[in-house]
């Protein structure tokens, strides 16, 4: 038994260190999911304009809510959120439930997409 003890203690290490790796999302599968779900409502420069979102180039640290010329509901201008990597995956969870009364139709259902989107998004420049 005790030669496989290593063997194991190495496997169990690398999944532990895969888990992490992947704990902090892959922007590279982000883009893409950002690219088919996202994109048709939101872009990423503020010069191109979407009239169902808001433009997300330097999101990360903005207060909702407040971009000017976009006719953002009552809901989420009020909602005080600065959008970080946290409330930005809440947020997608379930929109409606961290602001009732956003315009937002839907969310992402599926926590490994949204960490991928929140780290694309991370990635962008700021």
């Amino acid at each position: 038994m005790k030669p496989a003890a290593p063997a194991l203690l190495l496997a169990l290490a690398a999944v532990a260190a895969s888990g992490a790796a992947r704990a902090e999302g892959d922007p590279a599968s982000g883009e893409r999911l950002f690219m088919r779900r996202c994109a048709i409502c939101h872009s990423l420069v503020a010069t191109e304009k979407r009239p169902t979102g808001p433009h997300l180039e330097k999101l990360i640290g903005r207060r909702a809510g407040t971009i000017d010329g976009f006719a953002f509901s009552p809901a989420m201008r009020a909602s005080g959120i600065t959008w970080t990597g946290k409330t930005l995956e809440e947020y997608l969870a379930a929109p409606a439930k961290m602001v009732p009364g956003t315009s937002k139709p839907a969310g992402v259902p599926q926590a490994i997409d949204r960490e991928d989107i929140v780290a694309y998004l991370k990635s962008l420049p700021r």
